[in-house]
């Protein structure tokens, strides 16, 4: 009895770890970036789309950013979604020149706001739609390397979203989850043949394709989750483009972390479930892209709740390896593997500035992870926000991860 939990333990940890593994080491050895075939590409209209639900501390500037883009100023058009902003807001942004879509709903979701952006929209007039957050700012060039990737014939293409502040302990562990999550669900996906994962912004797509795809998406929490399963259900592989660089601001401390990990987790659990029978049906038809959004994504711990089981399992059989069957060098094998995973993203500049602080906080970390799978209950059924106020870009490790 005690040997089979100890398999189904090890089996489903070691499972997590050997994907972690092999996904991180495609994005670091097989990932190959497109070839610029410079003949064929016109300058596409783009439509950027920017829902903003109470965030009068920065989409003035965030809006503002877009217009140093290095791109035809008549073949892109910065759309505002205002959810609950002030008329003040509103009408600094209008004298600025930027459209602005008042919107309001009882109870608000990224989807409703697009969706009734959408509708106002007159589909002639753009080729793509790009979605941002109120909080991005883009790179000037982000939107040249989106229009060659549309050139190249894909129709939805997944930006770089990196760190705009590594200015606390926090914002340094998100912003190092940033760069993992890149390299291993994005970099590594596309490296195997499989779609990247969407994040939710630094997002485009054809436009006639988004609108559709929207009017069939209703979701509080795990918007992105919902959007790329409808997507690949179509047929339609997600592209990953690392040198379109949108950034983002990082959560600062302990209650925002919390807040927006809760929104997550949750949205993974319930959409693992929602998802589970038709991701193997999918893949007994060998729609493997499928499955792969479905259930495999979905039945990987996250990276923090791994990392605390591992660890513990570790330490367990390190100590009392001796009562049980399994060898602990089983365990040291498997903690060793997945600490390769997460440090192969990493850039060296990372180590020598702030692995310390990522160390000396990652106990706390794990904790508040832990203590948010009794938290649950409800996060997918309510829209939980996150406060942003940041309007300038501070990251040391910029010129590394834009390579």
């Amino acid at each position: 009895m005690i040997f089979t939990l100890e398999l189904i333990i090890f089996g489903y940890l070691g499972g997590c770890v050997f994907y972690n593994l092999l996904f991180s080491v495609a994005g670091k050895f097989f990932f190959r970036k497109e070839k610029v075939v410079p003949e064929i590409l016109s300058d596409c209209r783009i439509a950027i789309l920017v829902p903003a639900y109470k965030e009068d501390n920065v989409i003035l500037h965030a809006a503002q950013s877009y217009e140093s883009l290095d791109y035809p100023a008549d073949r892109y058009e910065v759309i505002v979604i205002a959810d609950s902003l002030q008329a003040s807001t509103i009408n600094t942004l209008r004298s600025e020149g930027i459209t602005v879509i008042p919107v309001s709903f009882n109870k608000s979701t990224k989807a409703k706001s697009l969706n009734a952006a959408f509708a106002q929209l007159d589909e002639s007039k753009y080729d793509m739609a790009v979605i941002a957050d109120a909080d991005n700012i883009p790179a000037p060039d982000f939107l040249q390397k989106i229009n060659i990737a549309y050139q190249q014939g894909y129709h939805i293409i997944q930006a770089q979203r990196v760190a705009k502040n590594m200015d606390t302990p926090f914002a340094i562990l998100d912003a190092a989850n940033e760069i993992i999550a890149n390299h291993i669900n994005r970099k590594g996906a596309n490296a195997l043949g499989l779609s990247a994962s969407v994040i939710g912004s630094g997002i485009a797509f054809d436009f006639p394709l988004m609108k559709q795809c929207l009017k069939e998406t209703e979701a509080t929490g795990g918007f992105d989750k919902v959007l790329q399963q409808l997507l690949v259900d179509k047929g339609y592989k997600i592209h990953y483009v690392e040198d379109a660089l949108i950034f983002d601001e990082k959560v600062e401390n302990a209650a925002a972390f919390e807040n927006q990990r809760k929104r997550w987790i949750s949205s993974q659990f319930v959409y693992l479930r929602h998802y589970f029978l038709r991701g193997f049906q999918a893949l007994l038809k060998g729609r493997i892209d499928y499955f792969y959004m479905a259930v495999a994504q979905n039945m990987l711990l996250p990276r923090m709740l791994l990392l605390a089981g591992v660890c513990f399992m570790t330490c367990i059989y390190l100590l009392f390896g001796k009562y049980l069957t399994l060898a602990p060098l089983a365990w040291v094998i498997c903690f060793g593997a997945y600490a390769i995973s997460m440090m192969l993203p990493l850039p060296g500049k990372f180590y020598t500035k702030y692995m310390f602080t990522v160390i000396l906080n990652l106990p706390r970390v794990m904790g508040i992870m832990l203590g948010l799978v009794f938290k649950l209950k409800g996060a997918d059924k309510t829209f939980i926000h996150t406060t942003h106020s940041k309007t300038s870009i501070d990251n040391p490790l910029i010129n590394v991860t834009g390579k």
